[in-house]
């Protein structure tokens, strides 16, 4: 019994040597229009699908493949002996292989100058209908939908003259999942050029079920973007330790959002909590990031995520001993360090990201509220303007240490304070921070600038060459007159600076733009302080 392939593609890549493939294995090819032109260009013998019907094609290739002589050959059950007997009597052949690929919709209205003529042109109707027809009856046809899998396909014939059921499943569910999209696509052009309708359709798959969610009594599914590309977490590779769970997918982007931004020459390293950086520093080796960035909160570091922008290193590793860390998250792991951290901890979770490096591909980002979903484009950026407003100046060479103060600030949920410090020259760590309060006073002097005190005190305590050469309070006056602390908003009242003051910090990032900002640098002068206005502001709820 002759086997028959049905061709029709938009996207012509590979479609020859397949072609070639399928009559090497005793197929006959049915085409249309342009696909057919090109095969029999090539030396292939090819039958018009007008030759099946009995019709042209018409209606400026409009109307060729909508006929039941096709999709009776794609639809009919084999098994069935009433189907049989009816394909029988009504000229019916089966059509064993489908391969179509569709008009190019996306790509046509992706032109900010499409018309609407155009546009519907482009909308394919009988590409999607002999999709669905052939995913439909997978058990007997095979469809193809997407070039990348001719290869699949054209291995499993040449070695053994048929196509597997699991083969034949997978590309069914390819081919409902590509036709929703496109349906998709149109449903959100038209939506937008004929009813003023803004409609976001989103579309992600493989369903993992994770240990837990937000609490052990919620449950929880991770689903990915089957368009993501670059470091994002659904490309991370797991290749040690416990399942994930929720939270530890939320602190794993925070930590991965955060040291992107910080976009770094030098080794860095983010330790995230609660979806917080807790502790961030840049330095000449890993190692020494590593340290910086655990002195930014060794208390809050426990149980936390680490996500560094380097191959994670042996001497790193060993700094882990003693430490419980949920996490690591790395571009790559040089050898003996992963054996020496999977030695660590059979439930120590390491995580491979490569492509760290490459600039994130999505624009936008939402999140889900009750009944309803928020879009909105990403926070790119640091500052739209290096504005110092006030008569106390503000050295250039702080420029680096602020972007780094910002950098951090961005990534902690407001209202943020961060303070920065350049414990090395070059090298920047995160030395107090303050996050998710009602108002920024209390981040200020109840969280970040306590907290830098106290990260100080435990670096005091450990060197004696330091104890030897100044009191703590020194040691503390000293490094609070070389910090910068940055703000996520603006000073609504005076009182930020003040309390910023009373501690010693005498450089301060904020956007601006309080009714109250004369106020606020009147303040600032009258104390010596110099304060930048940099026009951006960073909330993060």
């Amino acid at each position: 019994m002759t086997k028959r392939a049905l061709i029709s593609v938009s996207d012509k890549t590979g479609i020859t040597e397949f072609a070639k493939t399928l009559i090497k294995n005793g197929f006959e090819i049915i085409s249309t229009g342009g696909t057919s032109a090109l095969l029999k260009k090539e030396g292939i013998d090819v039958k018009d699908v007008s030759d099946i019907t009995g019709f042209p094609e018409m209606m400026d290739g409009r109307v060729k493949t909508l006929h039941p002589k096709v999709h009776g050959g794609l639809l009919y059950l084999r098994e069935n002996p009433g189907h049989v007997k009816q394909a029988e009597e009504n000229g019916i052949t089966a059509i064993d292989i489908v391969a179509v690929n569709l008009y190019p919709f996306r790509e046509t209205v992706a032109n900010p100058n499409v018309t609407l003529e155009d546009a519907i042109e482009n909308i394919d109707i009988g590409g999607p209908t002999l999709l669905r027809s052939a995913a439909k009856n997978f058990a007997s046809v095979t469809v193809i939908c997407n070039p990348a899998d001719y290869a699949a396909v054209a291995d499993e014939l040449n070695e053994t003259g048929d196509i597997s059921y699991d083969l034949k499943k997978k590309l069914a569910v390819k081919a409902f999942r590509h036709t929703a999209d496109y349906d998709s696509a149109v449903d959100t052009f038209l939506s937008k050029a004929l009813l003023d309708e803004k409609v976001k359709r989103l579309s992600f798959v493989g369903g993992e079920k994770l240990r837990y969610g937000e609490n052990w009594h919620q449950e929880a599914t991770f689903y990915k973007d089957l368009n993501g590309s670059g470091p994002n977490i659904s490309n991370a590779k797991q290749l040690h330790g416990k399942e994930l769970s929720y939270n530890n997918y939320i602190d794993m982007d925070n930590a991965l959002l955060t040291l992107k931004d910080l976009n770094s020459e030098n080794p860095a390293v983010v330790i995230v909590k609660h979806n917080n950086p807790c502790g961030l520093a840049t330095g000449k080796t890993l190692k020494e990031a590593f340290l910086a960035a655990w002195d930014g909160d060794p208390i809050s570091a426990y149980g936390s995520i680490v996500c560094v922008n380097r191959a994670f290193d042996v001497e790193t590793a060993k700094l882990l001993d003693k430490k419980f860390i949920e996490i690591i998250v790395a571009p790559s792991f040089e050898l003996e360090a992963l054996e020496m951290l999977k030695k660590k901890s059979e439930t120590l979770r390491i995580m491979e990201l490569k492509n760290f490096d490459q600039p994130f591909d999505s624009e936008y980002v939402y999140k889900h509220v009750t009944g309803g979903l928020l879009e909105q484009t990403r926070d790119v950026g640091l500052f739209e303007k290096w504005e110092v407003v006030t008569n106390a100046p503000f050295p250039d060479s702080k420029k680096g240490l602020s972007e780094f103060a910002m950098s951090a600030c961005k990534c902690i949920k407001s209202n943020s304070i961060s303070i920065a410090y350049e414990y090395e020259s070059g090298c920047y760590m995160l030395l107090g921070m303050g996050a998710g309060q009602p108002n920024r006073v209390d981040s200020i002097g109840k969280l970040a600038a306590p907290k830098a005190r106290n990260n100080l005190k435990e670096m005091y305590d450990r060197n004696e060459e330091l104890q030897k050469a100044m009191t703590y309070e020194e040691y503390v006056k000293q490094v609070f007159s070389e910090c910068v602390m940055a703000s996520d908003a603006f000073f609504p009242f005076d009182d930020s600076v003040v309390y910023a003051n009373e501690f010693g910090l005498r450089y301060i990032l904020s956007p601006g733009g309080s009714i109250r900002d004369a106020e606020v640098i009147e303040t600032a002068n009258r104390l010596g302080v110099s304060l930048v206005f940099t026009g951006m502001r960073h909330f993060l709820h």
